[in-house]
């Protein structure tokens, strides 16, 4: 890989790892409603992206199904999480987006997984469950991080329901994201959230940086890029630089928020990276969609 591509593949996944902190700050410092806040951001990606909306996918109801598990419904459930949950832990968890999606391309594509993958998903999902123990409560799981996970779930069920829908541009695909999350996301943070207005009146400036960050630079400009290297180069040599993103998070986690990072921690994450980089080592015809889902979930 080229010196520039690489820099732009650390600044991609910086990018990535600054908005988990950024979420964070968001829900809880500023005490936005997780669900308005997610309907704002893709309410912006969606008007943004408007001129791409044409020609419409076939079938039309699995594109919007897809657009939402992947964009409002995967991010509501990340932004709910992230709420009580730490940037780094979040970070981690996240990772277990692509083992599901391993697991689910055998059911629902037909995918063979060999030793070594499953080696990697057993490595990745007992990484996760260390990292989203709470021996702290009486709840032996950490809340906020099972919305997490259940977030990377709904981002892998759209990632392989979209291996049946073919000829969908980058940015296409964004918009069709923004217009099928906005409108569910409106109705959900209006039914069940209260004072979201006033709660961004008190936020200010800080909060519109953060929702034109999230939406513009997160969504539009550092994927644009990230699908530009996905294009450039084989999926496999894209997958092992994707682990900048979380040891990234757990750095500026540590530095801004406060995380702490103890012995199991440690353990964990190491567990979970190790077997992340052996799933997205084994090549397969599925991993290509695997690898874009996994930089995807920011």
């Amino acid at each position: 890989m080229a010196l520039r591509d690489f820099l732009l593949m650390f600044l991609v996944c910086f990018v990535w790892a600054a908005h988990t902190v950024v979420s964070k700050l968001v829900v809880s410092g500023m005490e936005i409603p997780p669900l308005f806040y997610a309907a704002i951001r893709f309410g912006i990606v969606g008007f943004v992206t408007l001129p791409w909306l044409l020609p419409v996918p076939k079938p039309t109801w699995r594109m919007l199904l897809v657009g939402f598990l992947m964009g409002g419904g995967g991010f509501a459930l990340f932004f709910l999480g992230i709420k009580t949950a730490s940037p780094s832990s979040a970070s981690i968890v996240g990772q277990l987006g692509l083992p599901i999606t391993t697991l689910l391309s055998v059911v629902m594509l037909g995918e063979k997984i060999y030793w070594r993958r499953g080696i990697g998903i057993a490595l990745t999902f007992l990484g996760g469950v260390l990292v989203m123990w709470d021996p702290s409560s009486g709840f032996p799981l950490s809340g906020g991080l099972l919305l997490v996970l259940l977030g990377a779930a709904a981002g892998s069920v759209a990632a392989v329901m979209m291996k049946q829908i073919k000829g969908v541009r980058p940015m296409q695909f964004q918009a069709w994201i923004g217009l099928s999350s906005v409108v569910p996301l409106a109705f959900l943070t209006a039914g069940l959230e209260s004072g979201q207005l006033t709660r961004s009146i008190e936020a200010g400036w800080p909060f519109v940086a953060a929702l034109l960050f999230s939406a513009l630079i997160v969504s539009l400009v550092a994927h644009t890029i990230y699908y530009g290297l996905i294009g450039k180069y084989p999926a496999n040599l894209i997958a092992p630089l994707l682990i900048m993103n979380p040891l990234l998070t757990v750095i500026m986690g540590i530095i801004v928020t406060g995380d702490r990072f103890d012995a199991r921690m440690a353990l964990g994450t190491g567990l979970a990276l190790c077997g992340v980089l052996i799933i997205a080592l084994r090549r397969n015809h599925v991993m290509p969609l695997a690898t874009v889902l996994w930089g995807r979930f920011r």
